[in-house]
């Protein structure tokens, strides 16, 4: 961190005062095509890659053993499979939210996080697309679950919350995807044009397909980078209502229940932030960066936060509340051994962490200060995916038949899978970052140019 320390120090603050176009292109390009990498670059993504083998070789035991090989029985049939899918799929909306929302409000403090926003949403929806196809028992026949005609008539059950699962998370990669390669094409061309070697040149410059900045091009790009965002806008909702249905069809006490659609969108908004800044603390200080992703994105994103954390809460209250009034006893039994039966440690943390850390957010100095805000980002994120797993796991171990109650031990399998899936995310991240530039190159230069313009 010694070279990015000295950056720093010789550096002239870029968006303070009049602007050079090509210093702000000769820095994020620099990162590419240079290779300007601090020290623990490669270390860091050796000891993520490390986690990558370790999800293989999970992914391998379970195919060969079966999924009795992690903490699943009878009757908690889903466990860390479908909590960290639906917590993976919550990362992943804060990407599409950054860009494509706050694109469609006009918001210019999008311009220097919406980029690596959205390669993680890239990176969070393939992590996410894995845990159903894992939690099938045989992943191999995972293509039954399109509507392809063939010789044994293995039609999709359309009843099936799989179904809808795979039918949502391939809709929004899909947009996701488009959205993003979209919004990479300036900067690709720009890539090719400063590139130093030939296959640098025909790299980027295949990928940029043909970009050449003209107006004509930019009526273009213009015109279909809204209407992307137009088409992901609604997917924000709707995705992750998709998957509150899988609770909310079924009827299982503490599954059923109309809030899930809302308070599971606040709470992918609220770990997707969390996500956000996880990755954008870390990133601002290694690059020495902190002139382009500045203290007010950091404040922005916290903010959005509270808002989200502040839904959660009250979805919180309201799943107490709803299951004291509604007079079901079965409702009421699983709430109360939420709170203090076999599962009161994970919910009493869960809670610390999302709703109590959240209050600190109020505090100007907090959102402020990066280190604290980076720390009640990855507190948070740990609380999401607590809740994920007290939902998952407490409402499958009490049915309506104290006979049939049950708890669930984890496995080593669980740990294996999870901690290997923030493995080969974040190994994604460090071979993004390194292969295209992180920033965006072009929007930051139209706000320079703006913010020169009125200086």
């Amino acid at each position: 961190m010694a070279d990015a320390a000295a950056t720093r120090a010789a550096r002239p603050p870029v968006l303070r005062g009049r602007h050079d176009r090509d210093e702000i292109t000769g820095r994020i390009g620099s990162i590419v095509l240079r290779g300007r990498l601090p020290r623990l670059f490669w270390p860091a993504f050796f000891v993520a890659f490390l986690f990558v083998l370790l999800f293989f070789f999970s992914i391998a035991w379970l195919i060969s053993v079966g999924v009795g090989a992690y903490g699943i029985n009878i009757p908690v049939a889903w466990g860390t499979m479908i909590s960290n899918f639906v917590w993976w799929i919550g990362i992943g909306h804060a990407g599409t939210l950054i860009s494509a929302v706050l694109l469609l409000l006009r918001q210019p403090w999008r311009a220097s996080i919406n980029r690596f926003a959205e390669a993680m949403t890239l990176f969070a929806v393939a992590m996410a697309g894995l845990f159903p196809i894992l939690h099938l028992g045989r992943p191999w026949f995972f293509y039954w679950l399109l509507p392809l005609p063939n010789t044994h008539m293995h039609w999709p059950q359309w009843r099936s919350p799989l179904v809808w699962d795979f039918t949502a998370i391939a809709t929004y990669a899909t947009v996701s995807l488009l959205f993003w390669y979209m919004g990479l094409i300036p900067d690709l061309a720009i890539l090719r044009d400063r590139a130093r070697t030939r296959a640098g040149q025909l790299f980027y410059g295949i990928l940029a397909l043909g970009w050449r900045g003209s107006a004509f091009h930019w009526a273009r790009f213009d015109r279909t980078y809204y209407l992307l965002a137009a088409l992901a806008t609604p997917l924000v909702v709707s995705v992750h209502s998709i998957v509150s249905l899988d609770f909310t069809f079924a009827l299982i006490p503490g599954y059923h229940s109309t809030i899930f659609p809302p308070y599971f969108v606040a709470g992918a908004l609220y770990s997707g932030f969390a996500m956000v800044l996880t990755i954008a603390i870390p990133l601002r200080r290694a690059f020495a960066v902190e002139d382009l992703i500045t203290a007010r994105h950091l404040d922005n994103a916290a903010r959005v936060m509270i808002v989200a954390g502040m839904v959660v809460a009250y979805g919180y209250l309201s799943e107490a509340f709803f299951a004291w009034y509604s007079g079901d006893t079965y409702e009421q039994t699983t709430m109360w051994r939420r709170a203090f039966g076999p599962y009161a440690p994970l919910f009493w943390v869960m809670l610390a962490c999302n709703v109590g850390v959240l209050q600190a957010l109020w505090l100007r100095r907090v959102r402020f200060s990066p280190l604290a805000l980076w720390i009640a980002a990855v507190l948070i994120n740990l609380g999401m995916w607590l809740e994920r797993y007290v939902i998952v796991v407490s409402g499958l171990a009490n049915d309506f038949l104290p006979s049939s109650w049950g708890t669930q031990s984890l496995a080593w399998l669980d740990y294996g899978i999870f901690l290997g899936s923030l493995g080969t995310f974040f190994a994604l991240v460090f071979l993004f970052i390194r292969i295209l530039p992180a920033i965006t190159i072009f929007e930051v230069e139209e706000l320079a140019d703006e913010k020169a313009g009125r200086a």
